[in-house]
């Protein structure tokens, strides 16, 4: 196994982790249930940022720049979808 695959393994643990810990907040029955959870959550999601910066840097996660013709698309998509729903 190489360091881009053991890389792509953490990141993929990390975002599960963010994803147990997120239904742990939302379903806390207590205020110090829900800040435990929250600040785990924080934590979780600052390493998840941080391997996914040390993939970006390597080029192992590259990402695309949305062209500005699909992003005004998805905003109008959205903005007739608030309107029908008020």
């Amino acid at each position: 196994m190489d360091d881009k695959q053991i890389m792509e393994n953490l990141l993929l643990t990390e975002k599960g982790v963010c994803d147990l810990l997120l239904h742990g907040t939302i379903e806390s029955s207590t205020g110090s249930v829900h800040q435990t959870f929250s600040t785990a959550l924080n934590d979780a999601l600052c390493m998840q940022e941080e391997i996914y910066r040390k993939m970006s840097q390597k080029g192992w996660y590259p990402a695309e720049q949305a062209e500005d013709k699909q992003i005004q698309k998805v905003k109008e998509k959205y903005a007739v979808n608030q309107v029908g729903n008020n």
